[in-house]
């Protein structure tokens, strides 16, 4: 079993690479499950240490584009790609042709490639819940279900949606296994925070603990529709492994996702951490990241995900707790 995951360093990229690496094998469409002999992680920064170690890691580093069109990825042989490397939200409304570049035009290129292969590849797209936003004058249902249509708000979620047709219509040609599914705002992310809009919803649980000042640029009361890592990546290889019968129509999933709002978010880092947290916490509005937010729906249902075994994560504070588990250099304020 060969693999490449484009974004293969970052902090999910490196996340589902630990994941897959710790199985040992991987069971691709309902298939016998086979063992892994390499992953090739696209990213223009250099693997963590750690998985740069394991003797089953190949890095291939710099633009994705450049590296497609020179035939160095994907590589013969390859038998799973998960396309997760993206320009997010922030950066695309700043930089339209950012976005048109890293998410549209490498995505595109990417799946030419796939097809060149001839091998009918497993292709899993990483979407996001960005597809949906409210129109002026006409908000959204109530309810996000797998197949409302998307109406999205920013060059980012437009990026995306159209990443998604492109996936369907290269698996209706044969040409992949196309799978997109629809990220939910993934909390807590460790590390700096990125140009994404949502990134604050990590940063005011992530910096507080850490005895920084957070900034939170939208009300308490904003909706969240949001998922752990662990979770994601459980979506993410659940969507590889998955029958053709399982999976359905070739529109994309969404995601389970867990509902709250900012400020039961900070409620949960306050149980957590105590009022020295939640003291550090700036809630001065920001225009241009409300005016993205207010768009995003809050509450999705998964019923195509859960049909597939998947669930939600049942509480913020278990996230919240699980971060701590999992980064406990990255907290120096006491617990309560």
């Amino acid at each position: 079993m060969n693999i490449l995951i484009t974004g293969g360093c970052g902090f999910l990229g490196a996340r589902l690479a630990r994941t897959l690496l710790a199985q040992g094998s991987l069971s691709v469409a309902g298939e016998s499950a086979r063992p892994i002999e390499s992953i090739t992680l696209a990213d223009r920064a250099p693997p963590p240490d750690d998985l740069a170690a394991d003797r089953r890691i190949r890095f291939a580093g710099g633009d994705l584009i450049e590296q497609v069109a020179s035939g160095a990825l994907p590589a013969a042989g390859t038998d799973v790609v998960f396309h997760l490397a993206a320009a997010v939200s922030g950066e695309c409304e700043a930089d339209f042709d950012l976005g048109m570049h890293s998410n549209l035009d490498a995505t595109r290129a990417l799946l030419d490639a796939c097809r060149k292969l001839g091998t009918k590849p497993t292709f899993v797209f990483a979407s996001s819940l960005a597809v949906f936003g409210n129109l002026p004058g006409q908000p959204l249902p109530e309810v996000i279900e797998d197949f409302t249509l998307p109406t999205p708000q920013s060059s980012y979620g437009i990026q995306k949606f159209v990443g998604e047709q492109l996936v369907a219509d290269y698996a209706r040609k044969g040409f992949v296994r196309g799978r997109s599914v629809r990220l939910m705002t993934v909390s807590v992310r460790p590390g700096k925070p990125n140009g994404a809009a949502s990134s604050f919803l990590s940063g005011m649980i992530r910096e507080p603990l850490a005895g920084v000042q957070a900034a939170v640029p939208v009300p308490q009361e904003t909706p969240v529709a949001l998922s752990s890592p662990a979770r994601t990546i459980e979506g993410v290889i659940r969507a590889a492994t998955a029958t053709d019968a399982q999976w359905g129509p070739l529109t994309a999933v969404n995601l389970p996702a867990l509902r709250t709002s900012v400020g039961e978010m900070a409620g949960a880092l306050e149980r957590v951490a105590g009022r020295a947290a939640t003291a550090l916490l700036d809630w001065t509005p920001d225009p241009a990241i409300l005016r993205l937010v207010k768009t995003w729906p809050g509450n999705v249902a998964s019923a195509r995900a859960n049909g597939l075994g998947l669930q939600a994560d049942t509480d913020f504070e278990s996230i919240v707790r699980e971060y701590m588990r999992e980064n406990p250099g990255a907290v120096k304020l006491p617990l309560q």
